[in-house]
């Protein structure tokens, strides 16, 4: 017999990047008396981890629970950004409707669609919360329009149309029914999500059924498997056995040992819990994502979509350079290994594959960001290693054509940027489909695009558009290959010997481009000092020094003037990497350097590729 749980909801907060999420979900738990009163709560209290801080991105979905009204209100909080929507379609899983918010001035933006699309395809009612109302550009009465016309181009139902909105400052805390009257408090958005959102349904009587849709990790308890009580109930010490619907073979009988429940941002011991209820279990070593939790009399699997398959791909390499080991504490292949096999606990986007040698490992993703961002970790926590250039993962199909990932990419500018952007694009094989007008004199430029001829353009879009223009893109598939790319026109200044940097060799060097050291840095042969102006790779002395004679004495050195260098972020030196170099990536430096570092054996392999290519 099934049954509905009245005293709980379950919901998941989706949105495009930055339009608020993480802020109303602070504003939801503030007001619902989660935190004692005078109690300091940082601001955007779910992005827990150093990089979600800094960058103001939320990578992993988090889970929380608030009670209002005695009802138990379970909020997941989930990624807007696009390399991380493996983690938005499996939490949707877990719950009964969504809140869908959208910035009352930028309006629907790429990855509104591709999250709002999830949840209409799994039937999820939706409940749009218009957000940053108090903005002086907000435009609701617009929005509104461009939300409904979503939902009719991804076929949403009659219901699901028929949705409430809400109007909400996340940042002042205050929601509202109606776009003109400014709210008091969150109230109206607490009480839509008990009309609006259906509480769980279950059969209390059958035997266990829980699908594990999140995977945590901690040192010490280990993996954490979280997902949703679908049928019967569930306690400490029961006997259960794993099953996968997508692997028919798998069944092993576990024991439950630890068993949680969300309260606030807190995890807390539970006895037992019963259908509809969001739980964490720990204690089972190889719990993964996709894996069903059942009563042994009765062990069926609950469907579950698989993963979105990476579409980029990078190396991680052993640091073999001259000054390996210097800096980094991790530094051979075992710690390597480790340390990305271990990623893959809580990451399911991600694939490490080991390669034909034993210093390098071919690791697999959604996107630069998703890759940036464990290197970014990676290099946190001590290790030391390299990387090569980002490259895609190509497909072929039935009749043996080559396919590549292809990307919707929606780019605002100010209009007199327009002309330059769909230059640089065409000339990666963009295709325009589509130019409108939105408010504030900018131009929406709609391309469709291969990823490949996405990578390292993010730095050459900011400098084009002189930091106004907003890039955003989504996958849209794979598609039929496009031809070749030409990544970079600029050449490489490389350094021609071991030492240090001085003044002297810098100033010489600095006609011939831009440079990325400055001096006093320890540099070595075939490393890659700064950018050439022109298209070829040139080799620079930057640590002569100049002969002194008894008329010139050395502090002549003093006068001379140096350009300050450009120090390039992480993510400008994937992006700036060619084909044939690496990046050394040590928790202190950054280090741009040709994989071939023999000048001699790297002219060979060039004129070797050159020959092969004719």
């Amino acid at each position: 017999m099934r049954q509905k749980r009245e005293d709980i909801r379950n919901i998941a907060i989706i949105a495009h990047v930055d339009h608020g999420k993480t802020t109303l979900v602070d504003e939801l738990l503030k007001q619902s008396g989660v935190f004692r009163e005078h109690q300091d709560v940082a601001e955007r209290v779910m992005d827990s981890n150093d990089i979600e801080r800094e960058r103001g991105i939320t990578i992993l979905s988090k889970n929380t629970a608030v009670t209002y009204k005695g009802t138990k209100i379970n909020i997941i909080d989930t990624p807007g950004h696009a390399d991380f929507g493996g983690e938005v379609e499996r939490v949707l899983k877990m719950v009964n409707g969504v809140i869908l918010v959208v910035d009352a001035f930028e309006g629907a933006m790429p990855q509104t669609k591709f999250v709002l699309r999830k949840a209409l395809e799994l039937e999820l009612p939706v409940i749009v919360c218009i957000n940053k109302i108090d903005r002086a550009e907000a435009r609701p009465a617009q929005v509104i329009d461009e939300v409904l016309e979503l939902f009719i181009e991804l076929d949403a139902s009659e219901e699901q149309l028929d949705c409430p909105f809400v109007f909400a400052s996340a940042r002042t805390g205050t929601a509202s029914l109606d776009m003109n009257r400014p709210g008091e408090n969150m109230v109206p958005l607490f009480e839509t999500i008990l009309d609006y959102i259906p509480a769980p349904e279950g059969d209390p009587q059958a035997g266990t059924q829980i699908l594990i849709s999140t995977i945590d990790y901690n040192e010490y308890v280990g993996r954490i498997g979280v997902g949703k009580v679908d049928n019967g109930s569930v306690r400490v010490n029961q006997e259960v056995v794993i099953v996968n619907h997508h692997d028919p073979d798998k069944q092993k009988k576990v024991k439950i040992s630890k068993l949680y429940e969300f309260d606030g941002l807190n995890k807390v011991d539970a006895a037992q819990a019963d259908i509809g209820s969001i739980v964490a279990i720990s204690g089972i070593s190889d719990i993964r994502i996709g894996d069903t939790l059942c009563s042994p009399e009765n062990p069926v699997p609950i469907p579950f979509q698989k993963i979105s398959e990476p579409t980029i791909a990078m190396h991680f390499i052993v640091n073999d350079s001259p000054l390996a080991g210097q800096e980094g504490k991790y530094v051979t292949s075992r710690h390597l290994r480790d340390r990305l096999f271990r990623e893959l606990n809580t990451d399911v986007s991600l694939r490490v594959e080991e390669t034909d040698t034993t210093e390098a490992f071919k690791v697999s993703g959604r996107g630069e960001l998703h890759l940036s961002v464990l290197i970014e970790n990676m290099r946190r926590e001590g290790y030391e290693f390299a990387v090569s250039k980002a490259e895609v993962l190509y497909r072929t199909d039935e009749k043996g054509k080559k396919l590549e990932p292809m990307e919707l990419c929606y780019i605002d500018v100010p209009e007199e940027f327009s002309g330059s952007i769909i230059e640089k694009l065409s000339q990666r094989k963009g295709e325009l489909q589509g130019m409108g007008s939105v408010s504030g004199g900018y131009t929406r430029l709609e391309f469709s695009i291969p990823s490949r001829g996405l990578i390292g353009y993010r730095g050459e879009f900011l400098t084009d558009t002189k930091g106004n223009g907003i890039m955003n893109s989504v996958f849209d598939g794979y598609g039929p290959y496009k031809g070749d790319i030409q990544y970079r026109k600029q050449g490489s200044l490389i350094a021609f010997e071991a030492g240090e940097a001085i003044t002297y060799g810098l100033f010489n060097a600095q006609e011939r481009g831009t440079l990325f050291i400055g001096p006093g840095e320890k540099v070595y042969s075939g490393m890659v000092v700064g950018q050439n102006g022109r298209g070829e790779d040139i080799e620079l002395n930057v640590c002569k020094k100049k002969q002194l004679t008894n008329t010139r004495s050395s502090s002549a050195d003093e006068a001379l003037r140096l350009t300050p260098p450009k120090i390039l972020s992480l993510e400008q030196a994937l992006d700036f990497i060619d084909t044939d170099e690496l990046l050394e990536v040590t928790p202190k430096s950054l280090r741009i350097r040709k994989k071939i570092l023999d000048p001699t054996m790297r002219k060979r392999a060039a004129m070797r590729a050159a020959s092969l290519s004719q």
